[in-house]
């Protein structure tokens, strides 16, 4: 994967953490409070935008791993995504994906730092 694209994903899903944090804490709030999930938005939008971040932060090496990128983007879609549908429907059963995409995440962080080389 090459760096622009990278950063493209990268600002791609920041851009929707941070519209997604925004369209919690504003248009869904009510909904979200009433229903007792906004903790549960907010740790989706937590993690979404550590990722984001994660990936803009490897798109600044010259061969970012491939596998990390992977992780991290299903992590986001699963982890997150999840507790965005579970926050507003309440369906239950989604948090059964959820650990999924936590899993993913963990992956990729630990296939990052094994993959780690020092110059």
């Amino acid at each position: 994967m090459n760096q622009t694209s990278l950063i493209r994903i990268a600002s791609l899903f920041a851009f929707f953490g941070v519209a997604l944090g925004a369209f919690g804490a504003h248009g869904l709030k009510a909904l979200l409070l009433e229903k007792g999930t906004l903790p549960t938005w907010e740790t989706a939008v937590l993690y979404h935008l550590v990722h984001a971040v994660a990936l803009l932060a490897l798109s600044g090496l010259s061969s970012p791993p491939r596998a990390v990128v992977l992780c991290f983007s299903f992590g986001i879609f699963i982890f997150s995504g999840s507790l965005y549908v579970l926050s507003v429907t309440g369906i239950k059963i989604l948090g059964a994906i959820t650990p999924f995409g936590g899993v993913a995440f963990l992956v990729g962080w630990a296939w990052l730092a094994w993959g780690a080389k020092i110059r």
